[in-house]
């Protein structure tokens, strides 16, 4: 007869809300052991005892049946006494001083909670929040861990008796799902008209009827509220735009299916397969001509932001509606988007028609996440809802526990320890108090969710960023990082990679160790140090700030540039007239036009002289609209010189400027400045290969979420043998730079060098910003 032996596993990972405590329940019984699992603040503890092949078996599939949205990162065993214990059971969690336990992001509903919301004969049918423990809202209810009920949102609603035995029971899909609720228990649905009043009958029901008459609704969501408008109709979403103050930007779309998505954008297989995942992120692909939209959702725009239900709630709206409608974040210009409720009516009221509200209260705001598809890969744009809090996991440890606080626009932070980088959701732009306290509140929630006590504190250059002066607000050490080093640095983590690269960092601006604003850099660089080996020649500014409103400004101070006093009679010369001469003298003189090497300025210039836009109403439109109007069938490229490693991005200003005089079509033009300007960075980058022997090349910044430009610069660097490192984890854009941040202070403390380039001074630094 075989004794029974005992064993105790320890299980890291993301194994907290994804049903694996059911799962060792029932992974036990088949192999009839005894003993009992549990939560603690470092993941699954299980003690196991039976028959040595029934437990080597049972420790085997811990790892190969896990449920599907765990994460096993690691299965520890230890040899214990047995203690001749009878069955198997759940206990309860144990707090823990040490947390290292991985939180689930919120994930789509599943195909067996939509099949029991549209059933008749089922208690949840058309119950908006019905979840399991495969799938719902995890993030943005967590409160703490161990992940159980009272650490989440959820622990306010008391579970009704049939939810607590559907809890309870071990044979079902609910066991052990923290979320768990219905109609008799759960939360509650309510449409609110603009008065705050309730109105009876069915919510969903009314708020569709609604859609159809052309009114705007907010909607309540997983993380944050979303105001929603028929997507073919063009009165209600340009009322949107008038009331949300958003004059240019693309809304994105939900689609009711996978079939209906497929009438509005051409998609690929990677793209589908993104569309349908658990994350369902917004996916931007390419516009089909004949898709039914209003012309204001995506004005003058090639590409649509399409996503896919992932709420039983969108679920029901959709079905009622059956037809795309615009779901946009719910906030005004520039605001963060708002999640608590008493704020939403406070913002939102000038804005929507009613409120589709229920009583869940939201821990955490979460923006959707935003992706495109490069090369049959993810590359992201906004990390947020679906990706977050999913760790970044890097080959290299964190000596000391690290805050990294991130940039000032589309800013992100990041706390790390061990081979962990917890980069957060998306905060947004850190220039009003909203957001800012987002930040810090965000900050702490993440250091208290994850055990992180920082001793390290990474920030950028710039010293007028609000996130650097929290930073030295703050007693821990502190590792000033380049702005565009940290770019490098985060594309290199994402491909855990610690060689030294050649890094093309390319995006609006970027605080220089000289002072000048870098935006359009070529890096010898690795995780500690970098050398700034060339750049896209330097031009002013003119107004500082207001050149990045107005593409025009930095349109006039290349022409300048290039031609002095005999500016040809230009299209952007007649419409800017009046203020030409004024912009063109600050450019001289250099008062209040600091020198830039920016990408962005330079893609700003040539959008404005191509006739394709003069002033912008967001980040990085005219740069945008530029890409949209490549005509995809043109090959040539405007030549631009490089001089020791200095691309000079007047001589592509240039040609655009002469073509636009002998009437070349916009589309034509846009693609040739594309095309030059991917040829001169593979020029410029084989000459500094050449130079140093390094073969491997990082390419990141904002500017390279233009897929164009990013497949034209990889194409050329590849047919020279280089090899190329793109980002596919997180966004090559500033919402990236607090990871960057991260592994080169992590890098710094390894190596026990200084701090990578000196402190910025505290004041009398140029306040523009990308």
């Amino acid at each position: 007869m075989t004794h029974p032996e005992r064993i105790r596993v320890r299980v890291h990972g993301l194994v907290q809300g994804v049903g694996f405590r059911p799962f060792v329940y029932g992974l036990a019984s088949a192999y009839h052991l005894v003993g009992f699992v549990g939560n603690d603040a470092g993941g699954v503890f299980i003690e196991a005892e039976g028959p040595r092949p029934a437990l080597d078996g049972f420790v085997s599939d811990l790892r190969r049946q896990a449920p599907p949205l765990a994460v096993v990162a690691e299965v520890a065993v230890e040899v214990r006494e047995p203690i001749g214990e009878t069955g198997f059971r759940i206990v309860g969690s144990e707090p823990g001083a040490v947390r290292e336990v991985l939180v689930a992001p919120d994930t789509a509903t599943c195909a067996e909670c939509l099949a029991e919301v549209a059933d008749p004969g089922c208690r949840r049918y058309r119950h908006p929040f019905t979840n399991c423990t495969n799938c719902g809202p995890r993030f943005t209810i967590v409160t703490g861990v161990p992940y159980d009920r009272h650490t989440t949102t959820m622990g306010e609603f008391a579970m009704c008796a049939d939810c607590a035995a559907e809890y309870h029971d071990p044979g079902d899909r609910r066991f052990h799902a923290q979320p768990v609720c219905c109609p008799a228990c759960g939360p509650v649905l309510r449409l609110v008209g603009a008065d705050g009043v309730a109105l009876p009958g069915d919510a969903i029901t009314t708020a569709a009827a609604w859609l159809r008459e052309g009114r705007v609704l907010a909607v309540k969501g997983l993380g944050g509220y979303h105001l929603a408008v028929l997507a073919d109709d063009e009165r209600a979403v340009a009322r949107l735009r008038g009331r949300k103050r958003r004059e240019d930007r693309p809304f994105a779309v939900m689609a009711p299916d996978l079939a209906e998505a497929r009438k509005l954008v051409h998609l690929e297989p990677a793209a589908e397969r993104l569309l349908t995942s658990v994350r369902r992120p917004i996916v931007l692909a390419a516009r089909r001509t004949d898709a039914v939209l209003a012309a204001g959702v995506a004005p003058g725009s090639r590409e649509l932001g399409v996503m896919l239900p992932y709420t039983p709630l969108h679920h029901l709206l959709a079905d009622q509606l059956a037809r795309p409608f615009v779901l946009t974040s719910g906030n005004l210009s520039d605001e963060p988007v708002v999640f608590e409720d008493v704020d939403a009516r406070k913002r939102l009221s000038g804005v929507a028609d009613g409120f589709l509200v229920h009583d869940r209260r939201i821990q955490v705001r979460a923006d959707d996440s935003l992706v495109r598809v490069f090369r049959g890969r993810e590359l992201p744009i906004r990390r947020s809802r679906g990706y977050v809090p999913s760790p970044v996991t890097v080959p290299w440890p964190f000596p000391r526990p690290v805050l990294a606080c991130g940039a000032e626009l589309k800013n992100t932070f990041c706390v790390a320890k061990g081979t962990r980088a917890f980069l957060s959701h998306h905060i947004g732009d850190l220039e009003n108090y909203e957001t800012l306290r987002s930040f810090t509140e965000g900050i702490e929630h993440f250091c208290r969710l994850f055990g992180v006590r920082p001793a390290v504190i990474a920030h950028d250059l710039h010293p007028e960023y609000l996130s650097t002066k929290y930073a030295r607000e703050r007693q821990e050490d502190l590792v000033a990082v380049q702005h565009h080093h940290a770019h490098i640095a985060a594309c290199l983590a994402d491909n855990g990679y610690d060689g030294q690269v050649i890094g093309v960092a390319f995006d609006g601006l970027g605080y220089g160790e000289d002072g000048t604003l870098w935006g359009g850099e070529l890096l010898v660089a690795d995780l500690t140090s970098y050398h700034r080996a060339g750049h896209l020649a330097a031009v002013p500014m003119p107004g500082g700030t207001a050149a990045i409103r107005q593409p025009w400004r930095m349109a006039a101070a290349y022409l300048d540039q290039i031609y002095g006093d005999a500016v040809p009679e230009l299209p952007v010369v007649r419409r800017n007239r009046d203020r030409w001469a004024a912009v063109v003298t600050l450019a001289r003189t250099g008062m209040n036009s600091p020198l830039t090497s920016s990408a962005g300025r330079l893609f700003d210039a040539v959008a404005a002289v191509a006739g394709v836009r003069d002033t912008i109403s967001y980040e990085g439109q005219a740069a945008a609209d530029l890409e949209a109007r490549v005509d995809l069938g043109e090959s040539g490229a405007y030549p631009a010189r490089v001089d020791e490693l200095i691309i000079a991005g007047s001589d592509l200003v240039q040609a655009a400027a002469e073509d636009v005089l002998k009437g070349v079509p916009v589309g034509q033009i846009a693609a040739r400045f594309h095309n030059g300007l991917a040829a001169a960075v593979v020029r410029a980058v084989r000459t500094l290969s050449e130079r140093t022997g390094l073969t491997t090349i990082a390419l990141s910044g904002g500017v390279f979420q233009n897929v164009l430009l990013l497949e034209r610069t990889v194409s050329g660097l590849e047919q020279h043998g280089l090899r190329v490192l793109v980002h596919s984890r997180v966004p090559p854009g500033d919402g990236g730079i607090s990871l960057g941040q991260a592994v080169v202070a992590a890098a710094v403390s390894r190596s026990g060098a200084a701090d990578p380039p000196p402190a910025c001074p505290r004041s009398g630094s140029p306040r523009t910003r990308s």
